[in-house]
């Protein structure tokens, strides 16, 4: 483990004090979850636009016209 020392608005560490706190874990621990969902959330970002971008909108016509043409499912109507 390392440390890392952050500024955060008062009321912003405030309000994650008060919710570890109340749900039984630690202002790091929080923090820690909080970077990692982060970061997931990014090199996820970073996966799918690289994936994207190899992609061809011909091979994507093709596999969408072979969908047959039917009318929605009952719920999934607009």
């Amino acid at each position: 483990m390392s440390t890392l020392t952050i500024q955060l608005p008062e009321s912003l560490k405030k309000a994650i004090e008060a919710l570890t706190a109340k749900e039984g874990y630690s202002v790091s621990q929080f923090l820690a979850s909080a970077a990692g969902e982060k970061l997931a959330v990014v090199l996820t970002m970073d996966y799918l636009r690289r994936e994207a971008a190899k992609g061809r909108h011909d091979d994507f016509e093709k596999y969408l016209d072979a969908v047959p043409d039917a009318p929605p499912l009952p719920g999934d109507e607009l």
